[in-house]
């Protein structure tokens, strides 16, 4: 055995290390979360609430959520195009799904996007970092428009003393800012960038009417906005890959914002445990892909004809 082969074989001991014990980690924080969550609530005000929810409110949750993730594939590929990866819609679709299965389900394995920088290097003979930064500024994108809408909600919380010119100008001052950097440093990426944000805005939108339809299904009456406007704030702190699929987290943040807000702090647990509920359900359809790989890349042109691709764009 070669220098260069034991080196490898350490370095891959060490990965599988690395990915249990994040693994490990992250159950730990999960576990550490809900139960803070639930010396808070009892879990069977929230087990109440699921079982006697109207269920047709819960359905169009699930369907607007699912309309989402359709967008949300739709906006990466104004990212792609910026590197000129022109994919098939369907097919990015298909990766798109596979890739929330395996960020959900497979949490101390190959993450989603980590599969989709292999997949379409592997195909598309691009540099590894130009896909991995195009997936960036997707996920940019979204924080972005999170802060565009919490911006908005603010004005309808009473509870926040602040006078909305602060924030405004807080996230405008920011947007250039950004915007500024990302135009400086990666111009490449900007080429779609107004595109791609204004599809963001469409994304966390249908997620926030996700969240209004499951407070309907509860036949919910109140002030809806400092419900929507927490639920995007955990969608914040979900984004930090400390816990399983954002779980914990979201209800703690639900839970500790629930006294300031004046909201019922069973109700406000139940949203963040239905929108888990719903993403996981809509993130099982990844799992048809694992199992039917071939279908996956059906629209997916072969190595070869990709290299013919990049020789005729030369």
């Amino acid at each position: 055995m070669t220098n260069t082969e034991t080196l490898s074989l350490e370095k891959t001991w060490k990965d599988t290390l690395w990915s249990a014990v994040k693994l490990l980690l992250k159950l730990a924080v999960t576990s550490l979360l809900l139960y803070y969550v639930f010396s808070k609530v009892p879990f069977n005000d929230v087990k109440f609430r699921l079982l006697h929810a109207n269920y047709g409110w819960m359905l169009a949750g699930v369907a607007c959520f699912f309309l989402s993730t359709i967008v949300s594939s739709w906006r990466l590929l104004s990212f792609f195009k910026s590197i000129d990866l022109n994919l098939d819609y369907k097919f990015n679709l298909r990766l798109y799904l596979l890739g929330m299965f395996y960020n959900f389900l497979l949490p101390g394995g190959i993450g989603g996007d980590g599969y989709k920088i292999y997949l379409l290097n592997k195909n598309y003979k691009l540099p590894a970092k130009k896909v991995f930064w195009a997936i960036l500024f997707d996920r940019l994108s979204g924080l972005w428009a999170i802060g565009l809408i919490i911006v908005a909600l603010i004005l309808f919380v009473p509870q926040i003393e602040l006078h909305i010119a602060i924030p405004a100008s807080i996230f405008l001052v920011g947007t250039a800012i950004y915007y500024g950097v990302a135009r400086m440093f990666f111009k490449e990426y900007t080429r779609h960038f107004f595109q791609g944000h204004f599809r963001a805005v469409l994304v966390q939108s249908l997620q926030v009417i996700t969240i209004l339809l499951v407070l309907l299904g509860q036949g919910f009456a109140g002030k809806f906005a400092p419900y929507l406007l927490s639920f995007l704030i955990s969608s914040l702190a979900a984004v930090v890959p400390v816990s399983i699929g954002g779980a914990g987290a979201r209800e703690a943040i639900f839970t500790t914002l629930s006294g300031p807000f004046h909201m019922n702090v069973g109700l406000a647990v139940f949203l963040s445990v239905s929108f888990y509920l719903i993403s996981l359900v809509v993130s099982l359809l990844g799992i048809y892909y694992v199992l039917r790989p071939s279908r996956l890349e059906e629209g997916l042109p072969s190595i070869e004809e990709s290299e013919d691709v990049s020789e005729l764009a030369e």
